[in-house]
């Protein structure tokens, strides 16, 4: 029996989606524990780039099972969006996915609310992706949401219909101007809720217990990153789940002491979309030039995004948070022809030098203090091996290595499947 954990450590986007199809073929089920279709898990073959937002990112794999967790938020309109973008490879998710009675549904008025709230707050505003992945976490705390297994009773329309009503009592509370459409929203959101009540509803938990029972390996598919989280990241600069490692647990019903290896996933560099604290953040040629090699920008929204230095400190702390294992390094190779690199390894706040996130990232006193490493030219695309790595490039991991006290086993040296250096 396996349980091992996938996340991200950063802000998101650090590239789950290609690691987790990678190591798909090691195991039986892929489950994915949080979050919502605000995530982008972007996986590239055979020269064709896939963007999956709710689907566990294993659906490519013929032999394995994908099971969206009850810790997940699943928009209909997407997920049948999702569906019918595989049915182009062919794709049998009709046996090959799974969906937890448990998950929460985003409702139309569920975005319209995102909208609203995120409008009202002005030049305050979070950076929500306006997915209604805020307001559907909010009525699952609130014990007012609508599950997928409300879904199998002949009485769920009226159940959305109540809800439905009170979003758009709480729309007029926000006295900000969203236009909008409900019957034509509507007419969408019906039609997709057929589509997914073709697929197996499962009642997560059992089924995962069962498979441990069975000796099946399961990999937990986490959603946004580490630094992201709703009690241990930027807050409230964050998303409605937790993307730490407890997320699992809660979002998937299983054990914490079942869990064995924890993958966690950070990027060579650091980026971050929205708003919210970056003390790495870069304003100059070298930002502009990640972001261009990097094509950072958004798999779900679209959105540039922000580009910077690695900050070991944010770093560490997440490796500490989630307890991780096994680190694995992306984009090693957007850091090519830098003649030079900088990684940040500790702040200067309130006058004092510190080697730990501090409560209040966003402190204008906040600074980082960077060490400098020279950068390599060669293009490492083509790479199969550590040995064949520069000298520079082993020097860099092994001081990130040194400083997080955990090894890097994966580097990442392009976005298809097989530019993957397994050490």
């Amino acid at each position: 029996m396996t349980i091992d954990l996938l996340l991200g450590l950063q802000w998101g986007d650090e590239g789950k989606g290609k690691i987790v199809d990678y190591l798909t073929k090691q195991y039986d089920i892929i489950a994915r524990f949080q979050g919502g279709p605000n995530a982008g898990h972007t996986i590239e073959f055979n020269g064709i780039k896939h963007v999956l937002h709710t689907i566990p990112s294993g659906i490519f794999h013929p032999k394995a099972i994908n099971v969206v967790g009850n810790g997940v938020v699943i928009d209909p309109v997407i997920f049948k969006k999702e569906l019918e973008g595989l049915d182009k490879y062919d794709v049998d998710y009709t046996k090959s996915l799974l969906i937890s009675r448990k998950a929460h549904l985003i409702l139309p008025t569920h975005r319209l609310l995102d909208v609203a709230s995120e409008t009202a707050k002005g030049k305050a505003k979070i950076g929500s992706t306006l997915k209604g992945i805020g307001p559907t976490y909010m009525d699952k705390t609130g014990r007012n949401g609508i599950r997928v297994g409300d879904l199998e009773f002949d009485d769920w329309q009226d159940k959305y219909r109540q809800l439905a009503d009170k979003h758009q009592a709480m729309i007029k509370f926000y006295n900000v101007d969203v236009q909008y459409d409900l019957n034509e929203l509507e007419s969408e959101f019906f039609e997709a809720v057929e589509k997914i009540r073709t697929l197996q509803f499962i009642d997560s938990e059992e089924y995962l217990f069962q498979a441990i029972k069975s000796n099946k390996s399961i990999l937990a598919e986490g959603a946004q990153g580490s630094l992201l989280d709703i009690d241990f990241g930027t807050y409230p600069f964050v998303t409605s789940s937790n993307t730490t490692v407890a997320g699992a647990c809660t979002g998937l019903g299983i054990a914490p002491n079942r869990i064995q290896k924890v993958f966690g996933i950070f990027k060579a560099y650091t980026t971050r979309v929205g708003s919210g604290p970056f003390p790495t953040e870069l304003f100059d040629k070298n930002g502009k030039q990640m972001a261009k090699i990097g094509h950072e920008f958004g798999a779900t929204t679209g959105r540039a995004r922000r580009c910077g230095w690695l900050d070991l400190i944010a770093l560490k702390y997440a490796v500490e948070v989630n307890g991780v294992t096994d680190l694995m390094m992306m984009k090693a190779d957007v850091l090519s022809g830098f003649k030079n690199l900088k990684v940040c390894t500790a702040y200067h706040y309130n006058g004092k030098e510190i080697s730990h996130l501090p409560y209040n990232l966003s402190a204008e006193d906040l600074k980082p203090i960077y060490k400098n490493f020279k950068g390599w030219e060669e293009d490492i695309t083509q790479v199969k091996t550590f040995d064949e790595l520069p000298q520079n490039l082993k020097d860099y991991i092994a001081f990130i290595e040194d400083f997080v006290d955990v090894n890097i086993k994966i580097i990442s040296v392009g976005p298809d499947r097989k530019e993957t250096i397994l050490r």
